[in-house]
């Protein structure tokens, strides 16, 4: 027999064991080159980029570290803002799909 209470109590655990992945994302890092290596870009597992190389011959030596702080920030602003408009567009593309269960939250799901 189907128990709806048990099924509240998996989707709870699920909703807890995702949170906690989600925020270990952050722990991961991978980097990426282009250009035979004359520029390296390394993000974490929440997309955002944590650092970006950029070789000495690219640029002067003087305006190295700013622009590669503004590299970064300009393009985290630009996912965060992305992401925003993502969620929203998933949200009106999936209104009315699911009933209004309070307490069930799939937010989650839309990252």
């Amino acid at each position: 027999m189907f128990n709806m209470m048990d099924m509240f109590g998996k989707m709870k655990e699920v909703q807890a064991r995702m949170k906690e992945a989600q925020e270990s994302l952050s722990t991961i890092s991978e980097t990426g080159e282009a250009g035979a290596g004359l520029v390296r870009v390394t993000v974490n597992g929440l997309k955002h980029v944590q650092k970006i190389e950029l070789d000495a011959d690219l640029i002067k030596p003087e305006e190295r570290e700013m622009l590669q702080d503004l590299i970064v920030a300009a393009t985290n602003k630009a996912m965060d803002n992305v992401e925003t408009k993502a969620r929203e567009h998933l949200r009106q593309a999936t209104e009315g799909l699911l009933p209004n269960i309070p307490g069930l939250d799939l937010g989650g799901l839309m990252q």
